[in-house]
């Protein structure tokens, strides 16, 4: 009886014939797709590491009482801010972090600086009853919020919430938008006028919205640029129906 000889797993395996069209597809296939998770893994936990939201707009537009609000469910008399307000908000399963930014403009490039790499998403308060009279300051501090190239790669969601609509010459969202793409389209006119004068070519900042057209603030794709109201005013019984709006959108980006 003659020894049978044992096969080598080698041997065992079916050869895969690289030539085959149909197997090279397959190989590619799964190639795909293991490289399409091990990016998708990466991307969730770099969006994980990004908790903070980022409430930011010039003084006096009433992000110091709208974060006691929404964190403390209280009102209270606040004055211009020195230093961040930082505090934890539950969103559904998961929690953000809440950091208001001082106001002052020697101030809030320095925290802005600090906080905006961990930002999930942005509130922009607006006081809409000084809107018109502030309107070049909002847009300018708005448009360098949004051509900061870490905005620009991390593309944080951005809500305009204006605020103070309880008073009567508050102006609606709707005409705040309108003229705010406005302003916003002459500011990028004149930066991009002062580069071109000055040959810069060292500037960190990004092109806002699409060359040649007027600015838009759906040309910001990917950055979601939302609007909504707000009245900034409640009792300490009970939270501002009005903050329905910043609640809702913290819950879909949360």
């Amino acid at each position: 009886m003659e020894n049978s000889k044992i096969k080598s797993p080698k041997q065992l395996a079916p050869a895969i014939n690289l030539d085959d069209p149909q197997v090279l597809g397959i190989i590619i296939a799964i190639f795909v797709v293991l490289i399409t998770v091990v990016v998708f893994v990466l991307w969730r936990r770099k969006k994980a590491a990004r908790r903070g939201i980022l409430i930011m707009g010039l003084s006096d537009s009433g992000k110091t009482l709208l974060f006691s609000q929404l964190l403390h469910n209280k009102y209270v008399q606040t004055h211009t801010s020195v230093k961040e307000n930082i505090d934890e908000y539950i969103a559904g399963n998961g929690s953000l972090k809440v950091i208001d930014i001082p106001g002052h403009e020697r101030l809030r490039g320095k925290f802005f600086d600090e906080y905006k790499a961990i930002a999930r998403g942005i509130v922009y308060v607006v006081d809409s009853v000084t809107f018109q009279k502030d309107i070049r300051d909002v847009a300018e501090f708005l448009y360098t919020l949004l051509s900061d190239v870490v905005v620009a790669n991390n593309c944080p969601p951005v809500l305009i919430l204006c605020n103070k609509q309880d008073q009567t010459m508050a102006k609606g969202c709707s005409v705040v938008k309108s003229l705010l793409e406005k302003e916003m389209n002459m500011l990028r006119m004149t930066k991009s006028s002062q580069l071109e004068s000055t040959n810069e070519t060292d500037n960190n900042n990004v092109f806002l919205g699409k060359r040649e057209k007027d600015f838009e603030f759906a040309h910001l794709h990917p950055i979601r640029v939302d609007f909504a109201e707000s009245t900034g005013v409640s009792t300490d019984e009970e939270k501002s129906a009005e903050l329905e709006s910043l609640e809702k959108w913290l819950m879909q980006i949360a």
